[in-house]
């Protein structure tokens, strides 16, 4: 009994390693959030939000680029209100619940890590021998798919869209889930997974 407490607490004290990032600070997801407040655009943040979700977003960065101009502490809760709920509705999208936006320094499975450094380098050379042998050569089809639409128009939202959907094809495959996530117009999503969604 004493141990099992014992191994309890040590198990709480040990970092969590999140699968997937897209509701990481230092994520892919947020990073384009981050981009969408600072240009005013918020096409960068709309390929991560389904069209039913759309709204909803459109609605709080209207009103989070009008907070910003109200000194640095309105700008940070403005921020982090439009970035917290454009990442709950990507998750909503992929069937995962939010817990929130994880801190900078959050451990993410390196199976992702190297994941969205081939993306980066146009390059799963690196990524495939951290696979099982049986399942590159589908891993390496997601990657290829992925990698001919990245460079889309940030104006096309529905390229974007077209562009996730491949992208969380690619991590989900990577991260060993067989199955296609449906629900955000072809967005397989799990931007990974966080836990087990990005």
């Amino acid at each position: 009994m004493f141990i099992n407490r014992i191994v309890t607490l040590l198990a709480a004290l040990k970092p969590a390693t999140v699968q997937a990032h897209c509701d990481t600070a230092e994520g892919p997801a947020v990073k384009d959030g981050r981009k969408a407040l600072t240009t005013g655009d918020i096409n960068y943040a709309l390929k991560w939000i389904a069209a039913d979700g759309e709204a909803e977003l459109r609605d709080v960065f209207g009103k989070a680029l009008k907070v910003r101009t109200l000194g640095a502490d309105a700008a940070e809760l403005a921020d982090r209100l439009f970035l917290e709920t454009m990442v709950r509705i990507h998750r909503m999208g992929e069937g995962v619940g939010f817990t929130g936006i994880q801190p900078a320094g959050t451990q993410i499975d390196p199976v992702v890590t190297a994941a969205d450094e081939a993306i980066v380098r146009s390059s799963d050379a690196d990524l495939l021998p951290m696979v099982p042998q049986e399942r590159r050569a589908e891993l390496d089809k997601r990657f290829h798919a992925a990698v001919a639409i990245k460079d889309f128009d940030v104006d096309d939202v529905a390229a974007g869209r077209r562009y996730l959907a491949a992208y969380v094809s690619f991590f989900k495959y990577a991260e060993g889930e067989d199955h296609e996530h449906h629900g955000h117009e072809g967005h397989s999503h799990g931007e990974h997974g966080h836990g087990e969604e990005h």
